[in-house]
């Protein structure tokens, strides 16, 4: 069985972020969250693994490597724009040859893994399997309709949903995909879609079967999403203090304190993590907190966000929370009040400012 992950995409809901990094590559407790499927992957026994990837193919390709590091080998497959789920398997065909597969988007998260799924999907060999969650709110997800252990209709967003089971960003298909892919036309939105494949499959008696998740499932294409999935990762973390910390901090709970970093005057209290050659001084790092490597924060208060490398914050008035700050920013308290603003704001940006 060989593995397929999508990592394309244009991340527009994590912009400005992602007009200067790939979405996938965005760090969950310090790690790229592409990283937890190539894990997953690798864990159920999958070692050759197809890349999808588009205008950051060269960042990815940089991040990846061959995959070495995780003991398999690594094909990258270049989409040209994005043009849907079913799309990249079709692209993916002279790579996938005969064999089943699973495909993986690359910027969700499983807190089971797959192997579980994998083993399922070899015993019973089905045409599909597609892992389903229950969702209070199915209306804004790809709902599967069940007869018993099978699945019998796809509706993409319905307004009056007949189920509560919603698509979860992982998919075991065997060769039988590539003709579905094929006959399937492009939707409104001209991409072609995973979810008319399946049906698709289905209109042509192939047996679809589902996988209920258990435990925990996140897709990150937003920011409070990719918050509570940093939660999420930090919660299974255990203490490590392997950095250089004064006597006089605070270290309290699950912290991990990675090589090379240095904590003064500070208080810690976990779930955190604080990155490699990192400085805190006379600060206060709250709950569910990941600071990637070479980060200054002094005199200030921070908790419930990720702080990418490279970044400063210094005598803040008041606490940072609920924060995904990029790579290489400066946040710093102006010693008076100035006369005016001047802000260059990206996408999606929001300000307050009270006096």
């Amino acid at each position: 069985m060989k593995g397929l992950i999508l990592s394309g995409g244009k991340g527009t809901r994590l912009r400005p972020l992602t007009y200067t990094s790939a979405k996938q590559l965005v760090p969950i407790a310090n790690k790229p969250i592409l990283f937890y499927g190539i894990e997953a992957l690798a864990a159920a026994g999958i070692n050759d693994i197809g890349i999808v990837v588009g205008d950051t193919k060269s960042e990815i390709h940089k991040a990846v490597g061959d995959g070495s590091q995780w003991d398999i080998s690594v094909t990258f497959i270049e989409q040209d724009a994005p043009r849907g789920l079913a799309h990249a398997v079709l692209i993916s065909e002279s790579f996938l040859g005969d064999q089943p597969f699973v495909m993986y988007l690359g910027d969700n998260l499983l807190a089971s893994g797959i192997k579980p799924l994998v083993e399922e999907f070899s015993t019973k060999r089905p045409a599909a399997q597609i892992l389903l969650t229950q969702v209070p709110d199915p209306q804004r997800f790809g709902v599967a309709e069940l007869d018993g252990d099978t699945v019998v209709r796809l509706v993409e967003k319905p307004e009056n949903p007949k189920s509560d089971l919603a698509l979860v960003g992982v998919y075991l298909f065997g060769p039988e995909i590539f003709e579905s892919v094929k006959r399937i036309k492009p939707s409104l939105r001209n991409e072609l879609e995973i979810t008319d494949a399946i049906q698709d499959l289905i209109d042509h008696s192939k047996v679809v079967r589902p996988h209920i998740v258990e435990g925990w499932w996140k897709d990150t294409g937003k920011l409070e999403d990719m918050l509570e999935a940093n939660r999420l990762i930090l919660e299974t973390l255990s203490r490590q203090i392997n950095g250089d910390v004064g006597p006089e901090c605070e270290i309290e709970g699950k912290v991990v304190v990675e090589p090379g970093a240095v904590i003064r005057h500070s208080v810690i209290r976990g779930p955190a993590i604080i990155g490699a050659n990192t400085r805190i001084e006379h600060a206060y790092i709250g709950p569910f907190t990941s600071i990637m490597s070479n980060v200054e924060i002094r005199g200030s208060e921070l908790e419930h966000s990720i702080v990418l490398e490279g970044s400063s914050l210094t005598d803040l008035s008041n606490r940072v929370a609920d924060s995904l700050i990029g790579r290489n920013v400066r946040i710093y308290r102006q010693p008076v009040k100035p006369s005016a603003y001047r802000f260059m704001l990206g996408d999606n940006s929001e300000v307050g400012i009270q006096w």
